[in-house]
């Protein structure tokens, strides 16, 4: 992990900051001496993060917000920009995940509707708002967390993976069209993360998962490092196999998530209860 030096007196937004990835980065963030201000729907949990921060010595404040609205993330843009006349960090964290097969989705596009607003059109908005700030120090950073689903097609996610595969075009559109303003533009392209919003999927269970700490290490070590993307190296190796040769690629895929879908339900089956 890089020096305290790389986060010193940072300014840095945090989406999602009231529980999983998004609490743990704010409080590494801030151990290491940014000011991390706190975006969430839930005013009791931010100011319990806050606390936790500023009982460890950090400092931090509470932006309650929910970003499914439009109205209240031009609020919370007009309390960042009159608060900070300078950002250095956004870190467009907060999501959604919905897993239900297109084919149970037929009378249901508000799924997708809902998920686009949270996990695009969001941070999209709350992106805009701010690049005035991000930009004002002579380039700020803009990191968008994303998903390998946006680099590895995966069934029953559809509404999600379109959504994160917006939100990575949207982060590298950002950074070629300001690159020459000196803003940097980081998408982190997460695996499966140990969190409430993966616990109600049984099957998870059976698959390997990060731990929200290590994850969260992820966004702090991009502050540092600026990179362009941070994914695992699998999910980098389908993304080039599935540009190169699609067909075959994504005939591979069906079969190998079939066959695995198949695995993780006859273990569920198994721990059903009145299984033999």
């Amino acid at each position: 992990m890089p020096s305290a030096s790389a986060y010193r007196d940072k300014v840095i937004v945090i989406t999602g900051a009231s529980s999983g990835i998004g609490e743990e980065a704010a409080k590494q963030l801030a151990a290491r001496g940014a000011t991390v201000c706190l975006v969430a729907r839930r005013a009791d949990e931010l100011a319990r993060v806050q606390a936790d921060i500023q009982a460890a010595g950090g400092a931090a404040r509470s932006y309650p917000a929910n970003l499914a609205e439009a109205a209240e993330i031009d609020a919370l843009v007009a309390r960042l920009s009159a608060d900070w006349p300078k950002l250095d960090v956004l870190v467009n964290n907060a999501g959604r995940s919905i897993r239900r097969p297109l084919l149970e989705s037929i009378d249901r596009p508000h799924d997708f509707e809902r998920t686009m607003q949270l996990n695009y059109l969001a941070p999209v908005r709350l992106t805009l708002g701010l690049l005035p700030r991000l930009l004002a120090g002579g380039g700020g950073q803009v990191i968008n967390v994303s998903s390998v689903a946006a680099l590895m097609t995966t069934p029953r996610f559809a509404a999600y993976l379109a959504s994160k595969s917006a939100l990575d075009a949207f982060s590298r559109s950002l950074r070629i069209e300001l690159a020459d303003k000196g803003l940097h533009v980081t998408a982190i392209n997460f695996p499966l993360v140990k969190t409430a919003m993966t616990a109600p999927t049984a099957v998870y269970k059976y698959l390997p998962q990060m731990e929200v700490a290590e994850a969260a290490g992820w966004i702090t070590e991009a502050v540092a490092s600026r990179r362009a993307r941070h994914a695992p190296a699998l999910a980098l190796g389908f993304w080039w196999a599935t540009a190169l040769l699609p067909g075959p690629s994504l005939r591979l895929l069906a079969r190998f998530y079939r066959r695995r879908l198949e695995k993780l339900k006859h273990k569920l089956d198994q721990e059903a209860p009145g299984a033999s």
